[in-house]
């Protein structure tokens, strides 16, 4: 799950798999694998509440029952992402209001993962037992576990063999949502200029090599020690944020990409050519109000979308793209670290730092 649908999040009444609230595992008649795993003990993060990383603790818990349009997935590796620490300090405080008040309704957290289907249910039919898949779980997260059930008609696919599980799992967040933004709602066009702030970053990374991709002129926001992997990816030119307000400058651009929501359109607006846009993943009562404004008035526009809320179909599309971008060596996800699930706490607290560069994964599923 991306930060924009965490911003725009809708209420989803699942908490724990169905199994944890005492459901029986059902039988083979339903479910088609390895059907006696469910029920069984497995190791999941949970959280207690909202809070710092204290929240989160490994503890052992039922695998759950896949419905009968679901798979049941053993998770390899699933991601850390910046909506996932959103998630567990409760921020924004209106996101609350759908994802519990109080705690999270959903106590085990994730979305992104890759894995292998172990259990199918009786109306399954594009997935089918060993298959390696990749994908989002949605809002039902459970990702962060060792088993999780995902709908089979949702943001979810075979995993081609020229893409490891680590990459895979990263996908749905970074990825997506930049060929979102940057493709289906600012519509780059070659030779604009595109500055993309937090280049360093999940969205950033992925952002990067889009942009040049589209054919456009791109500059990266990132600190002076991302600069090299930044450039790396194809950035005609970085600022050190630490030195200079891109804000400040007399450069403008056709699109301002802030993939971590640390600038404003009010503050940006003189860094855009006419007809430009801001846009933005992470949404704020500022955005919104900007937003409605320039959908009237202006020819500097102000966008926010939330990604992972669109239809799935259509983030399939752009899945199946974002594949065959990687095939073809035009895509990278960038992995910065690998954690092992126990390590939930340290993998929160890099995202916390605000320094990460590209990806954070966790493996789960540990080679023989």
């Amino acid at each position: 799950m991306t930060v924009s649908t965490l911003s725009a999040f809708n209420a989803h009444d699942t908490s724990l798999p169905r199994s944890i609230h005492g459901e029986q595992p059902v039988g083979k008649s339903t479910v088609a694998g390895q059907h006696h795993v469910v029920g069984q003990p497995m190791s999941a993060v949970v959280a207690s509440g909202y809070g710092p990383t204290s929240v989160l603790a490994l503890q052992q818990v039922p695998v759950p029952t896949p419905a009968a349009n679901q798979v049941l997935v053993q998770v390899v590796v699933a991601s850390v992402t910046a909506a996932d620490s959103m998630m567990r300090r409760g921020d924004p405080a209106f996101a609350r209001l759908f994802l519990g008040v109080m705690k999270p309704k959903n106590a085990i957290p994730g979305t992104g993962l890759a894995g292998i289907v172990v259990a199918t249910g009786a109306e399954v039919t594009r997935f089918a037992v060993g298959d390696e898949v990749f994908g989002e779980a949605g809002l039902n997260f459970g990702a962060h576990a060792q088993y999780v059930c995902v709908d089979e008609d949702g943001v979810f696919a075979k995993k081609p063999d020229s893409m490891g599980f680590e990459e895979a799992a990263t996908l749905c967040d970074g990825p997506m949502t930049s060929m979102n933004f940057l493709r289906r709602m600012a519509d780059v066009q070659p030779g604009q200029r595109v500055l993309i702030n937090g280049a360093a970053g999940s969205l950033g990374t992925a952002a990067v090599q889009l942009a040049k991709h589209y054919g456009a002129d791109v500059t990266g926001v990132c600190s002076a020690s991302s600069a090299p992997l930044v450039l790396g990816l194809g950035a005609d030119r970085v600022i050190d944020y630490h030195t200079r307000d891109f804000t400040a400058d007399t450069e403008q651009y056709d699109v301002i990409y802030d993939t971590v929501g640390k600038s404003t359109f009010r503050s940006s607006r003189r860094a855009l050519r006419a007809g430009g846009s801001y846009l933005s993943p992470v949404l704020s009562l500022g955005l919104l109000f900007w937003m409605l404004w320039t959908s009237v008035f202006g020819q500097k526009k102000a966008m926010f979308d939330a990604t992972g809320l669109r239809p799935a179909d259509e983030l399939r599309v752009l899945l199946d793209d974002l594949v065959s971008l990687h095939k073809d060596g035009v895509l990278r996800c960038e992995i910065e670290r690998v954690y092992d699930l126990s390590e939930v706490q340290t993998a929160h607290a890099h995202v916390d730092s605000g320094h990460k560069q590209g990806n954070l994964v966790m493996r789960i599923l540990h080679k023989k």
